[in-house]
């Protein structure tokens, strides 16, 4: 692997991780969000990724010496947990039943997310930083 491959390898990384963050923000800001459906509320919604092969001949394979160089979002899922409902006939979003329907975030988890994705964030500009590094080390050989 080039040098330079490490920077495209971390970078989309870094770049996937920054959509987890803004992930985590998006549910953790509708947490304590109500409705007055359960198709309406807010569900919690999750990122998925997908490792990225490398190019060989022009054709996306596996030379025998590659492995996995990247990481690309396969899309958003949104959670499929069963929609918290409670009984405030007072709330002006309760339906004609007297519920309101919140959302199924669970802020712990959420937390967990935010903390993973901020090492993982982390981790990937040490990666560049290093590499970084190495490169002004090996130029100083030449001097």
């Amino acid at each position: 692997m080039s040098m330079f491959k490490i920077f495209d390898t971390a970078g989309s990384g870094m770049a996937a991780q920054t959509l987890r963050l803004n992930t985590v923000a998006s549910n953790l800001a509708n947490a304590d969000s109500v409705s007055s459906t359960a198709q309406g509320a807010y569900r919690a919604r999750e990122p998925l990724f997908a490792a990225v092969k490398q190019q060989v001949d022009g054709q996306l394979g596996v030379a025998a010496d590659a492995g996995a160089t990247g990481v690309k979002v396969d899309g958003i899922t949104e959670s499929q947990a069963a929609i918290p409902s409670r009984y405030e006939p007072g709330n002006p979003m309760a339906d004609a039943s007297g519920y309101v329907y919140g959302s199924n975030v669970n802020p712990v988890d959420e937390l967990v997310n935010m903390i993973s994705a901020s090492r993982s964030y982390q981790n990937n500009v040490e990666v560049m930083n290093t590499t970084k590094q190495l490169m002004v080390k090996t130029l100083d050989l030449g001097k």
